[in-house]
Order: structure tokens, then C-alpha cells, then sequence
């Protein structure tokens, strides 16, 4: 595991940079430097002072990786907590900065249309597609892109699988270091609220947690396992039936900070002390982790670097594709990193 970098050494300012001087969105920065006319003027003349201020430049090498000719890369997303999709953006967008892509961002009903709007990028022109969860993991989407040979990169899913690479951390042995931790702490009722159990990153998570608690010398126990789908909501109602239990939990890690956070909330209005009468720890390390108090120990999930990877792979992927080249699946895993604040301390 490598220690967190609030940015890349020796790196100039980026977009998140800019987007935060000027009080904008990643995207919004995007756009105007694309020359894009969805953008009001006054917004626009923000964006450009504030690149002009910061000395933001392009990286016109990089760009000239592609060999001239625009990659067309499509983002689909669903069901994403803000925090999450803000870093996803701002490591999508810089990279594709960097290269000459135009970035097609949408949304989409998992249950609904998902497959409709794969078909309508595809035949809107775009090469490659890059799917996080929970897309990465339905397998109607995956069978379109597979059919038609769509470069592709999916983020925290399984295996790699013909034209489609993959970009993860291990998310079993982040959860596992952090239910050691915890345990290490003297917690031997540690509970556990998961993230959507019809995603391949919950089910890994959820593996984690219970062979740490197994190596710790405890043994699961199954009151103590809430169910949760990565929301506030459902992390709030995961924490209440927690800490109703008669013999509730002395710590609660759950499975993405959003949760966790919810899980604070829950504790402070039974008149809880966190981390004095309960720890609480997240997974993710999103801008909630440090917006909060207690400010959480959590794992980080390098998602910047996560989505900048992955546009890396697809620009391969696609000059590959173009002079007629195989490209087989890769994986990329990344480390993660255990992060301790505030929000954790031995039990009473």
C-alpha cells in the first residue's frame, strides 16, 4: 500500500483546480475548454480567468498520443453517490485533458434502460466505453459491448474477459484490514452494514469482513450484518437496527463513508459519543470523510487515479482497435490505503 497523495508530485494544476477557483463543476471546466456552447458567457469568462490565473495548460504531448484523431469515450453511470461521481469526473475528465477525447458523460436506470442507452452512444459514435459499478457488473450491458467490440474498462468488477479490461483495488483485504484494525482495537461486537448485495465489490467486501472477524478470533454473527445499497437512507436505517439491538455493537464499519456517515448521525441522536461510546469507519475516503465530525477513519479508494487509469487503457484500446491490433482484457489494481482519523478508539 502507498501513502495518499493529495495530488500527482510534481504535477501542475489540474482540472479540480480550476473547477475550484472558479466555483464550477469539473465538467463545466471541460466544456470550456472544449469549446463547447452549452456554457453561459459569464460562466465561461470565470473558467478562462481563473485557467489564466492558475497557469492551466493542457498537456499538448500527451494529447498527440492519440495520433491526432479524436477518441470518441463514453461514461455511463447509475445509482453513484455524488461523492463517489465527483472524483470519478475529475480523474475522467483531467486524463481525458490530456489526450484528444471528447468525454460523452450520461445517466441511466440499471433496471430500466440501461442497454437502450449503450446501444444509442454506440451509434452516436462512441469507440470505448468506461462502466463503474453497478453497471460494470450487469451482464446485459456487458454482452452489447462484448458483441460489438467495444473497447471497454469496468471499474471494481471481477475478471478481465476478451475486449473488456478491468480497474479495481482488493476490496477483500481492504475490508479485512479494517475489521482487524478495529478488532485490534479490543471490539469483539463489530457491526457491518453492506453495500448493494447485487454487486461483485459488496460480496467482497462482505468475504473480508467476516474472515478478519474469523482471524480475530470472533465469530460472525449474522444480527450483526445489515443491509445497506451504498446510500445515506440505507445507511441510517442499517445503523438504527444496529444500535437497537439488545446487545448492540461497541464499532460499526461500513461498506462506503456515505453509511458510515449516516451511521454517526444515528449515534449522536441516541445520545452516543462517537468515537468514545461507539467507532464508526467507512470505506472510500470520498470529500464526506473530512466534511464530517468526527472526521472518519476510512480506506482509501484512489478513484481519481482509478478513472484516470482507466482512460489510459481505453485510449490503448482503441489505437489498437484502429490499426487492427488485438487487445486482450487487462486488470489494473491499484492499493488502497487505511486511513485512521477521529472517528475510531478502544471500546469502554
Amino acid at each position: 500500500m502507498k501513502p495518499k497523495q493529495s495530488r500527482r508530485q510534481g504535477s501542475g494544476p489540474t482540472i479540480a483546480d480550476v473547477a475550484r477557483e472558479a466555483g464550477v463543476s469539473p465538467m463545466t471546466v471541460s466544456r470550456v475548454i472544449n469549446g463547447e456552447d452549452s456554457v453561459r458567457a459569464r460562466t465561461r469568462e470565470t473558467v478562462n480567468a481563473a485557467i489564466k490565473f492558475l497557469g492551466y495548460t493542457p498537456n499538448s504531448a500527451a494529447r498527440s498520443l492519440a495520433g491526432g484523431a479524436q477518441i470518441k469515450i463514453g461514461l455511463l453511470h447509475s445509482h453513484l453517490n455524488a461523492s463517489y461521481l465527483s472524483a470519478f469526473l475529475i480523474g475522467a475528465l483531467e486524463q481525458s485533458s490530456r489526450y484528444n477525447i471528447q468525454l460523452v458523460v450520461e445517466h441511466c436506470d440499471v433496471e430500466l434502460n440501461a442497454e437502450a442507452v449503450v446501444a444509442r452512444m454506440l451509434s452516436g459514435g462512441v469507440e470505448a466505453m468506461l462502466l463503474p459499478p453497478p453497471l460494470s457488473d450487469l451482464p446485459a450491458v456487458l454482452e452489447v459491448l462484448e458483441s460489438s467490440e467495444t473497447p471497454t474498462v469496468l471499474i471494481a468488477a471481477e475478471q478481465p474477459r476478451n475486449n473488456i479490461s478491468v480497474v479495481k483495488i482488493d476490496d477483500y483485504q481492504a475490508a479485512y484490514e479494517m475489521t482487524r484494525h478495529i478488532a485490534s482495537l479490543g471490539h469483539r461486537r463489530i457491526g457491518y452494514i453492506t453495500g448493494d448485495r447485487g454487486q461483485q465489490v459488496s460480496q467482497r467486501r462482505l468475504k473480508g469482513y467476516r474472515q478478519a472477524l474469523k482471524d480475530s478470533g470472533l465469530c460472525p454473527v449474522d444480527e450483526l450484518v445489515q443491509e445497506g445499497i451504498f446510500t445515506y437512507r440505507s445507511g441510517l436505517t442499517g445503523a438504527e437496527k444496529l444500535l437497537d439491538l439488545k446487545q448492540p455493537p461497541t464499532a460499526v464499519f461500513a461498506s462506503n463513508d456515505e453509511m458510515a456517515a449516516a451511521t454517526i448521525s444515528v449515534a449522536q441522536r441516541q445520545g452516543l459519543d462517537v468515537p468514545r461510546d461507539l467507532t464508526v469507519c467507512g470505506f472510500d475516503d470520498t470529500a464526506l470523510a473530512t466534511t464530517i465530525w468526527p472526521e472518519l477513519t476510512t480506506i482509501h479508494q484512489p478513484v481519481v487515479d482509478m478513472s484516470r487509469a482507466a482512460v489510459d487503457l481505453l485510449v490503448k484500446k482503441v489505437r489498437a482497435q484502429r490499426a487492427g491490433e488485438a487487445e486482450q482484457g487487462q486488470q489494473v489494481q491499484l492499493d488502497f490505503t487505511l486511513i485512521r482519523r477521529r472517528s475510531d478508539a478502544p471500546p469502554r
